[in-house]
């Protein structure tokens, strides 16, 4: 039977799988894993960004780090030790249809952990632009232990046969899923972006950190800063001497066209920004600027910042800040490093998932 226990016993195994790099780990629980996978995880690893090149080797390692490191035994029993027990006893009874996006390495994998832990079965349907490391980690799941294969399936074409949704995409697809699902319990999410607000103290140590939030996967992850508010009479040349670490983005060749484009862009339109080779700063209200580039914006006082953040709350996934009249506020570095607990949107999936 597969009992909770069981379901993180499985996720446990599989976070110590996915931690391995180069060579396999002396490890008697994965010995059998490693025999018959260890080298096709090599090979998904490295074939991946010849189908997707923003899915960079780094990139890669970074999301599977971060996961191996979400699913040690003491982060899943925090996380599941948040809930009343039902929570997770569902016993399979529901299909949750699970539409991913394909921005970043595995950003489907919170729900469809989720689901599963819950005790309901997936109906995944991952993104073209992230199709390869899903599917090898569901198939994984299904080795480690056998229960998986009735609640684990792969969806081709239309979905069909769901009982609610979850499902991850732009403004635009969300209008498509609200319509299209409205007579399904569902959460549609829709764009987010996240912001960092100085208040002219930070060290260098913090703005260089600060890099990691704005650069980790190329800015394309709702969790990556976009926008800078800076208070009145910033020198913004501290922001390009802190990030100047993160310089070799531009070599990577699908970030460099997009640099080259906004630049030749903006000079033809003649809109006022900064620059240093390899990021672009312009002073702009939206959150969300295009790849290679980082909006900011001045504010008056802490009162009419925190005002600006409450306003925006309904289009903001992280904010990060050294300020601690900033409620909630994550330390420079940090926000592509959530915890299991930590819920796209706001919304906590495992509450939805108990009441459909």
């Amino acid at each position: 039977m597969l009992d909770l226990d069981a379901r993180i016993s499985a996720f446990e195994i599989l976070g110590k799988f996915i931690a391995q790099k180069e060579k396999p780990a002396k490890d008697e629980n994965l010995a059998k894993l490693n025999k018959f996978f260890f080298e096709e995880f090599k090979t998904v690893k490295q074939q991946t960004p010849t189908f997707n090149p923003w899915f960079t080797p780094d990139n890669i390692e970074h999301a599977l780090e971060q996961w191996s490191l979400a699913l040690q035994p003491q982060s899943i029993k925090q996380w599941v030790n948040r809930y009343p027990k039902d929570h997770f006893e569902n016993n399979g009874s529901k299909t949750i249809t699970i539409i991913m996006a394909g921005n970043i390495p595995l950003v489907g994998f919170h729900d469809f952990l989720t689901t599963l832990l819950s005790g309901h079965k997936v109906l995944a349907k991952p993104s073209t632009d992230d199709d390869r490391l899903l599917p090898f980690i569901a198939q994984l799941l299904i080795a480690i232990n056998k229960e998986f294969v009735n609640r684990i399936e792969l969806a081709v074409g239309k979905v069909q046969n769901f009982d609610a949704v979850i499902a991850t995409g732009s403004n635009n697809s969300a209008r498509y899923f609200e319509h299209y699902f409205s007579k399904y319990p569902n959460v549609i999410r829709k764009n987010r972006s996240s912001v960092a607000v100085l208040n002219g103290n930070e060290t260098e140590e913090q703005l260089t950190a600060l890099g990691s939030d704005i650069f980790q996967y190329f800015g394309l992850g709702c969790r990556n800063v976009s926008k800078l508010y800076l208070p009145k009479g910033f020198d913004t040349d501290l922001i390009f001497k802190a990030l100047y670490p993160f310089n070799q983005i531009i070599n990577h060749n699908k970030y460099a066209n997009n640099f080259d484009y906004n630049r030749a862009l903006f000079l033809l339109e003649q809109i006022d920004f900064l620059e240093n080779g390899f990021m672009i700063l312009r002073e702009n209200e939206s959150l969300h600027p295009p790849a290679a580039v980082l909006h900011f914006e001045y504010y008056e006082n802490i009162e009419s910042i925190t005002e600006t953040l409450h306003n925006q709350k309904d289009e903001l996934q992280c904010v990060v800040s050294s300020i601690s009249e900033i409620e909630g506020a994550l330390a420079f570095g940090e926000s592509q490093k959530p915890q299991l607990w930590d819920y796209a949107d706001n919304v906590d999936t495992v509450k939805f998932l108990r009441c459909v």
